[in-house]
């Protein structure tokens, strides 16, 4: 371990939640360095959860400890877990589906129960509803620590136990293809999809180009409109849409300095589809 330690939850910053974690983990090691990824995961989003560590870890050195908690659950009979990526990296978090596009896209190396009878913050028993600060940031911190070695987390499981959310991969079929809303780029409004860059050249469709874009939700459609596929929104008007290539390699929708997703009340998650097709005037261009 390389005494880093992570933390991400849907706590906010309105109140202490966060900060009594941060005080749990320097309790334990004093020269622990804790950063965060965000503490505005959406409330009880965990599919959200999921992609921001899918997002964030491989940027991090090998060994690094993440504590993950988006836990609607927590008191509940769902599983605590530290998992060890084959990137070298660990997740202390709810077994809730959090961990669902680590195990798709980066991959599961082992798997851990807490044992809550040695891993949680003395005297916290009698508490059902923070295990963020009494059982995650606790076990993170002294496992980033090594006050704990990862086999003294607790029994191993096997990888295929983790419950996993729902989460098709993007495909092609023809002139088309269909993927997700994998998250919003919450700051601008950005529909990030789990359409690859790879994938999506398949269509055939240089910068310049228009696609036709439509967004349903459980089938109902939300948004259907031509726009021009683009390097970045420099290449645009303000105001217009388009399709771009985001920073994690995967295609993206936007506006010039405007929220896509506030004006089409787009959201994210696996019932999100987005389907991309050559639109009439750039098949007949190619033609």
């Amino acid at each position: 371990m390389n005494k880093q330690l992570v933390l991400q939850t849907d706590f906010g910053w309105c109140d202490g939640a966060v900060s009594a974690m941060y005080g749990v983990a320097v309790s334990v090691d004093l020269d622990l360095s804790i950063y965060d990824i965000t503490h505005e995961i959406t409330p009880f989003h965990i599919w959200e959860g999921s992609y921001r560590l899918y997002q964030t870890i491989t940027y991090w050195p090998s060994g690094t400890v993440f504590v993950s908690v988006v836990d609607p659950g927590v008191g509940s009979n769902r599983l605590s877990v530290v998992i060890k990526t084959k990137t070298g990296h660990f997740i202390v978090t709810p077994d809730n589906g959090t961990l669902t596009h680590i195990q798709q896209y980066i991959g599961i190396e082992e798997v851990r129960e807490i044992d809550e009878t040695v891993n949680r913050l003395p005297n916290s028993n009698a508490s059902y509803t923070f295990h963020g600060r009494d059982v995650y940031a606790y076990t993170g911190a002294r496992l980033a620590s090594g006050v704990i070695s990862y086999e003294e987390v607790g029994s191993p499981l096997k990888t295929d136990q983790l419950v996993q959310l729902h989460n098709s991969p993007a495909k092609r079929e023809g002139s088309a293809i269909t993927g997700v809303v994998d998250i919003l780029d919450a700051r601008f409004g950005n529909v990030w999809t789990n359409i690859s860059q790879t994938l999506f050249e398949e269509l055939n469709i240089e910068h310049g180009d228009r696609v036709e874009v439509t967004i349903t939700n459980h089938r109902s459609k939300i948004y259907q409109s031509s726009m021009v596929y683009e390097k970045s929104f420099a290449a645009i008007k303000l105001g217009e849409p388009l399709v771009y290539v985001n920073s994690l390699d995967n295609v993206a929708i936007g506006i010039n300095q405007g929220s896509f997703a506030k004006a089409y009340k787009v959201e994210s998650g696996a019932h999100w589809e987005v389907q991309i097709t050559k639109d009439a005037e750039t098949q007949t261009k190619k033609q």
